[in-house]
């Protein structure tokens, strides 16, 4: 029995598997806050104390490192390593908490219900470590527990939300600051300490509705319905079918909606997505009324964006390195509440259509029904668009760490089912990484790819002619081999290697996906693609609920210096042909307004993140835990920009729990008419010398 046990799924597969390990005990004075009982020096006498009194009116005990006697409670929840304890005397609103888990190491002779006093010392365990930037949670590591009677009346549960309920403060404090050391102590203007002063407790929410899907063993919800928070009533109760909302369009020259019609530019905590989900707030945090339930007492249910939990759901909250949980003693009760997946309308005759696609990792391993709803979603979802980027293809051994780099079986058996879901013929272009360079799983050598159809007047410039992921002729090794941009001698840019990687050996992509960038032609009007898989997400950067506030990603200075280097190679191919026509598009992890979505539309650069024309109920490609974001995104130079398009988001992946991704693919439409052409010039016959993709090169 380890010390994260309690956690449950959802904590260990947020906290990385790390081993938590209790917080040293603090020297006197170091930790006092205010109201809270004064230190004293570890190792003195044992103290007579309650609940409240260990659990102090702060983030750290005031008794940490003490040894405590006869702590009395009634049992309300037990796991295999300790059980939660609650002082049935209430601690009074605003206070320290009257809750405390009990750590026992191997599961205790307790039933909820038993009333109980005990023996033992204060600790603060810090779930991910001693390093960690997560809180740390208070709890007694017994050594006595005696059981004084049983089928004692459990306390009543704290009510969270609705009318009658407590309701966390709107926002987090923007003061920089370490709550744990912090003497500010303020329930009803801080989450941390709203939710800090009921850790340990009997809780309740009343009419949950469903605002992420349920995955790893968490469940996101609001209580009451979504009453209470700043955007209740907005969202589309989880009515909206197939291809009804999440659409842009736009004209030459004129953007798309980029507010909600009420004049909002962007989305704040508490806002509602329009099918049901709860919007992030500035720098992806959730929003404060958010709960999430924990399956590490009782399994919970499968549930999607939108469904409603009826009735009460009565549970312990925990701090774990998921942040704070609510840890259901029961299953709760799901009601459908209709959410569909949505698809995407076809492209029209002169429309050229581009979408994204995650892949999620696949390999010959994956099992074909997964791959099968893959596939859907880029022939259903997407309609089968000219042009998919794709990122998370992994070799042909999978996560087997066994040297191979090679992916043409994972995309034969992607292709294959493409077809069988009634998709047309596709081909794929990528470049092959050297092994466990990239990034990602170890031994998978996930990576970036085109998949294109020709069916329709698109064409892919191979360049050299006859290359593959694993080499091609007069370039030795393509995975270093950086594409560069030259003039074609005729106003436009063309790419020396296609497809080839951005600066691959520059130090914003050391162990992460390079970019790959494509040379393409539709009807003869050329276009540069550039696919991403930037930077994710890691362990180091610390969750909403930690000790350093306000959050800060450190992982976001890698996605700024990421997003530089494809700005400039952007720049080069604009200086080489300012009207350019070039599309950026992929998995850049990060939102809306960030420093690295802000380089790539600087206006030196002139890129349109088509995300912005939508309205901000609309505007997310993932789901955090409850909090939508748009991670994913497509990006258009101004030459593309000022035609008319339609992009729109297809939320088919990250509301829902049982489907195989969990980004959503979006595609853009883009009205394309062939290129003028000068009276003077010569028309080209098609397939001529001259207009082929692969072409070589003018001399210099």
């Amino acid at each position: 029995m380890t010390r994260s046990a309690p956690i449950g799924r959802a904590a260990a597969s947020l906290a990385g598997a790390v081993l938590a390990v209790p917080l040293a005990a603090a020297p006197a004075g170091a930790v006092a806050l205010a109201g809270a009982v004064a230190p004293a020096d570890p190792g003195g006498a044992p103290v007579s104390a309650r609940v409240r009194d260990v659990q102090g009116a702060g983030h750290v005990s005031p008794l940490n490192g003490r040894d405590v006697t006869g702590v009395g409670g009634v049992a309300t929840a037990v796991t295999d390593g300790g059980f939660w304890m609650q002082d049935p005397a209430p601690a009074g609103t605003g206070t320290g908490s009257s809750g405390i888990f009990v750590f026992t190491r191997t599961r205790p002779q307790v039933r909820p219900g038993d009333a109980v006093r005990v023996s033992g010392r204060v600790s603060e365990f810090r779930p991910g470590g001693s390093g960690s930037s997560n809180l740390s949670r208070t709890e007694i590591d017994a050594t006595e527990t005696v059981v004084s009677s049983h089928d004692q009346p459990l306390p009543p549960p704290v009510v969270l939300g609705g009318p009658k309920g407590r309701r966390a403060p709107a926002s987090f404090p923007a003061v920089p600051r370490d709550a744990e050391t912090d003497r500010t102590f303020d329930p009803k203007s801080d989450p941390l300490a709203f939710y800090s002063s009921l850790e340990g407790m009997r809780v309740r929410v009343e009419n949950a509705v469903v605002v992420g899907p349920t995955r790893d063993g968490a469940l996101p919800v609001l209580p009451a319905g979504g009453a209470g928070t700043s955007g209740a009533g907005t969202s589309g109760a989880g009515t909206s079918g197939p291809g009804t909302s999440g659409a842009g369009t736009s004209g030459a020259g004129t953007s798309g909606a980029g507010a909600d019609g009420a004049g909002n530019s962007g989305a704040g905590a508490g806002d509602r997505t329009r099918r049901g989900g709860s919007l992030a707030g500035p720098g992806g945090l959730p929003d404060p009324a958010r709960i999430v339930l924990s399956d590490a007492l009782a399994p919970l249910p499968s549930a999607d964006v939108g469904d409603r939990l009826p009735g009460p759901v009565d549970g312990v909250l925990d701090y774990t390195a998921a942040g704070f949980v609510l840890l259901p003693t029961a299953t709760p009760a799901r009601a459908n509440g209709g959410l569909k997946p949505q698809a995407a309308p076809p492209a029209g005759q002169d429309e050229l259509s581009v979408g994204t696609l995650n892949l999620e990792g696949i390999s010959p391993d994956t099992p074909s029904d997964r791959i099968g709803q893959l596939a859907d979603d880029l022939v259903h979802g997407l309609a089968s668009p000219d042009l998919v980027t794709v990122t998370g293809v992994e070799d042909n051994s999978g996560a087997a760490d066994d040297g191979t780099v090679a992916a043409d079986q994972t995309v034969s058996e992607l292709i294959t089912a493409i077809s069988a879901a009634g998709g047309p013929a596709y081909e794929w272009r990528s470049v092959a990484p050297h092994d466990n360079a990239d990034g990602g799983e170890r031994g998978g050598n996930g990576r970036i790819g085109f998949l294109f159809r020709s069916d329709r007047g698109l064409a892919f410039a191979d360049r050299p002619s006859g290359s593959s992921d694993l080499g091609a002729p007069g370039v030795p090794d393509l995975a270093v081999a950086p594409t560069h941009v030259q003039p074609d001698g005729r106003g436009g840019a063309r790419l020396t290697l296609s497809p080839g990687r951005v600066a691959p050996s520059d130090p914003a992509w050391a162990e992460t996906r390079k970019p790959l960038a494509g040379e393409l032609t539709w009807r003869g009007r050329r276009i540069v693609v550039v696919a991403n898989h930037w930077y994710g997400r890691t362990s180091a950067d610390p969750i909403a609920y930690g000790r350093r506030q306000p959050l800060d990603r450190p992982s976001e200075a890698r996605r700024e210096a990421q997003a530089k280097v494809v700005a400039d190679f952007v720049r080069t191919v604009r200086r080489a042909a300012p009207d350019a026509d070039v599309i950026v598009t992929g998995n850049l992890g990060t939102g809306d307004g960030s420093p690295a979505l802000r380089a790539l539309t600087a206006p030196d650069v002139g890129l349109r993140d088509l995300s912005s024309e939508l309205a901000p109920r609309d505007r997310y490609t993932a789901d955090s835990g409850g909090a939508a974001e748009d991670l994913d995104h497509i990006l258009l130079s101004p030459a593309l920009a000022k035609r008319p398009h339609r992009y729109q988001i297809v939320h088919r992946a990250s509301e829902f729990a049982d489907r195989a991704g969990d980004h959503d693919p979006s595609l853009v439409r883009i009205t394309l008419a062939p290129p003028a052409k000068p009276a003077s010039d010569p028309v080209a016959q098609p397939g001529g010398p001259a207009e082929r993709p692969d072409a070589p090169l003018p001399a210099p």
